[in-house]
């Protein structure tokens, strides 16, 4: 029976379940104690210790390459009994590594040097083997729609009344661009990382070795990790830096989100229409329905993951005095927001997959709005030299939706020649498209360029 209490656990757990990787209690247990390996490591290349022999490397080595279902067993049980969890990967690798010096392990540290570089870790594998990845799936669904669609006139609303037209392709090219530079952003964020002891100050390292140079070390290792070293904090990380980068994953979800309700409107207009699959319902009563529920459910899982990202970023930034434990409890759920995320990205990339333009309808939607002329005729008369002509079609256009043939009978009454009038008389709504194939090409070779990288 599914008695999970997160959907994402539950409903989604098959679209989800890889996320463990990277946000389980299993997965930052496996990162702390690879940290704490790591450490063991860099530890030993100092040359402040006797050596390690070269059965106990081995035995780090094996440690490092493989965490088992049993050994965050054993964590949990340790942790069961101490009420720590940092500790008790502590004391599991004292028990696995079987060191001649176990005080090598986890010397000078406190739980935050492990905690907050186990998390950094995890994030940086999730960013660059995951988030990213899907990210371009959904770059390259995009750039495919763009390019099909890149002379496909369309109807564009501007306050939800008839504008300008444009091309279909265009469109979907303003969601591309958007997208693009925020990826960009994502990709260079550089996540952060310190260790330096329990107030930030390395006293129990210099305590112990007064004559190393244990800032030097630190930054070091935690540049080995992959990690921009913080090497100026208290016992937390400051995680602004982790805050910018949820800010950027809120950015990339701001824009989906305007992409899904967008979408969503073309479909309820009829411009785009849905390919429907052939073994589902869209309702319990009404057989014809084809319901845009890619774009919902993604709609949905983007508003849930943006209302904890803001939270997280304004909370995570705070700390009282060298230290206080909430950070801690909110760190553990980033994860939830990250994988909102992921799922609704998930479903618009499904959604993408499942639309196309209906070119009859999105063309009679132009048609039938020729007011949307009324900023061409008035720009060619600015040329013309006639005194404010906005005010002229304002007068003949706003709030009366006139014909093809009414706009034809002002024009002819108007005090320019025949041959700018015939110029006038001859565009069409569907003429009216400007530079839009151009602007979508531009966009497009970006997104080429990118996707190759």
């Amino acid at each position: 029976m599914d008695r999970e209490i997160s959907p994402l656990d539950g409903r989604y757990r098959e679209r989800m379940d890889h996320l463990g990787d990277y946000f389980s209690e299993f997965a930052l247990a496996r990162a702390r104690c690879a940290v704490e390996l790591r450490y063991l490591d860099a530890l030993d290349a100092t040359g402040l210790f006797p050596p390690l022999t070269g059965d106990e490397r081995s035995r780090i080595a094996a440690a490092g390459e493989a965490f088992t279902e049993a050994d965050f067993v054993r964590v949990k049980e340790i942790e069961g009994e101490i009420g720590h969890d940092v500790k008790a990967c502590e004391l599991f690798l004292r028990e696995r590594l079987t060191l001649a010096n176990l005080n090598m392990i986890h010397f000078g540290l406190t739980s935050a040097d492990v905690n907050n570089l186990a998390h950094g870790l995890l994030l940086k594998g999730y960013r660059d083997e995951v988030q990213l990845p899907q990210l371009r799936e959904l770059i390259g669904a995009l750039a495919d729609l763009a390019e099909r669609w890149r002379d496909v006139l369309f109807p564009a609303r501007t306050h939800g009344q008839p504008a300008s037209p444009t091309t279909a392709g265009k469109e979907i090219a303003v969601f591309l661009d958007r997208l693009l530079r925020q990826v960009e952003y994502l990709a260079a964020q550089r996540f952060r990382g310190k260790l330096n002891g329990a107030t930030g100050t390395y006293a129990a390292f210099a305590v112990a070795f007064p004559d190393f140079d244990w800032i030097a070390f630190s930054g070091a290792f935690v540049s080995e990790l992959g990690l921009e070293p913080s090497g100026c904090t208290t016992q937390v990380e400051g995680h602004d830096a982790l805050a910018e980068y949820l800010s950027i994953v809120s950015r990339i979800n701001g824009v989906i989100l305007d992409l899904d309700v967008d979408l969503w409107e073309y479909i309820s207009r009829g411009e785009i229409v849905q390919t429907p699959a052939e073994s589902e319902v869209g309702s319990s009563t009404m057989p014809h329905k084809v319901n845009p529920i890619r774009f919902e459910n993604s709609e949905g899982n983007l508003v849930v993951s943006n209302a904890l990202l803001g939270a997280f970023s304004e909370r995570l930034t705070h700390s009282r005095m060298q230290r206080d434990l909430s950070d801690t409890t909110v760190k553990r759920n980033v994860g939830v927001a990250l994988a909102h995320a992921y799922l609704a990205i998930d479903s618009a990339i499904r959604g993408l997959r499942e639309v196309e333009i209906d070119p009859a309808a999105a063309s009679a939607h132009v048609e039938e709005t020729p007011e949307v002329l009324a900023e061409a005729f008035q720009t060619i008369l600015r040329v013309e030299g006639l005194e404010d002509p906005y005010e002229l079609l304002r007068e003949a256009t706003r709030g009366k939706a006139p014909t093809l043939g009414q706009l034809h009978s002002w024009i002819d009454g108007l005090p320019v020649g025949d041959d700018v009038k015939a110029r006038m008389k001859a565009l069409r709504p569907s003429d009216y498209v400007g530079l839009a194939p151009r602007v979508c090409d531009a966009v497009l070779a970006r997104a080429r360029a990118w996707l190759t990288r």
